[in-house]
């Protein structure tokens, strides 16, 4: 049986720190990203490609707000905004991927998936918004936003003249239509899911699915997926090749392989950032905790390295299968 794989992509692969984000720029960064799969895919790996969403629905709630300043037309909200985003950026991946097949004379199947994730209505990140979206504004601008929407913005650690909004970052309970996901990924269709980390809802006391004002970590998301369909390895794609323990320290240490004991006593200590490596570090060992066989952490470009000497690999071992839950 092929192995089946989760691909989380993230950090650079579609939008840059230093781009303006025409659609050109995106289109060029998802084609250079998706070609460093074809490795995967000419060793038989089955695929489901995830993908995060921040700039991009960030972009969308702020053209809503302008389309409402100047033409009167109702904001929409937060989970129509990413429903959006998965729309958008799911039919760039699928393009961009017919055309790395193309050029490799590779054969697939690809389909795109708008995929509910469901939250807890209660969940206490509710009450303290903290995922980051959309683009650095001024401290003026944030303060015009806060008074005028209710918006929550927080200094930008990049840009300590910037500010961004936050916006609640719910954990994931399950992810809605897991096992079309996992019936067309199997049977060999390259699959794109979870956008944005999911469409968020909540299901009431009636049974109903409601929408949900918030914005789920895509790597938790994709860990969850991962898990509910018996994925085999869960690769997080970010934009550093290395995993740093307490990175910009002048103890810094890249970690190449790590256990679960090890990489969970480390994520407990404090020394992965929780703005950036920690939630991919949580994400991993959420997959292996329960039943993946390896995650790794890298840099796209990186995935081709046989000996995975840039990659964090965390395997479980067996005498830690239920020392550590």
């Amino acid at each position: 049986m092929k192995k089946l794989a989760v691909v989380a992509l993230g950090g650079n692969a579609l939008l840059r720190d230093n781009e303006e984000g025409t659609i050109d720029q995106q289109e060029q960064n998802t084609f250079d990203t998706l070609e460093n799969l074809v490795f995967l895919l000419k060793r038989g790996y089955n695929l489901v490609i995830t993908h995060g969403n921040g700039p991009q629905v960030g972009n969308i709630v702020m053209r809503n707000h302008a389309a409402e300043e100047l033409f009167g037309i109702p904001q929409m909200p937060l989970d129509i905004c990413v429903a959006d985003s998965q729309g958008g950026i799911g039919y760039m991946i699928e393009r961009m991927l017919m055309n790395v097949l193309k050029k490799h004379g590779l054969q697939r199947n690809i389909l795109a998936l708008m995929t509910m994730v469901e939250v807890a209505a209660d969940d206490p990140a509710f009450n303290n918004p903290t995922k980051r979206i959309g683009r650095t504004v001024s401290r003026e601008t944030a303060e015009k936003f806060e008074k005028k929407n209710g918006w929550v913005f927080r200094k930008e650690v990049k840009h300590p003249d910037g500010y961004r909004r936050v916006v609640p970052s719910p954990m994931p309970k399950k992810i809605l239509n897991w096992e079309v996901i996992e019936k067309n990924a199997r049977e060999g269709t390259l699959v794109i899911a979870v956008g944005g980390g999911g469409i968020p809802v909540y299901v009431d006391e009636k049974g109903d699915v409601r929408p949900s004002e918030a914005v789920i970590d895509k790597d938790l998301a994709s860990s969850m997926l991962a898990v509910q369909i018996k994925a085999d390895e869960l690769y997080i794609l970010t934009d550093v090749p290395y995993i740093y323990a307490n990175y910009g320290m002048p103890d810094q240490e890249i970690l190449e392989f790590l256990n679960y004991k090890d990489a969970k006593e480390l994520l407990d200590k404090g020394c992965f950032g929780e703005g950036s490596m920690a939630p991919k570090v949580r994400a991993a060992l959420h997959f292996i905790k329960h039943g993946g066989v390896k995650s790794i952490i890298t840099d796209s470009t990186k995935l081709e390295d046989k000996t995975f000497g840039s990659k964090l690999t965390m395997e479980y071992d067996e005498a830690d299968l239920h020392k550590y839950d």
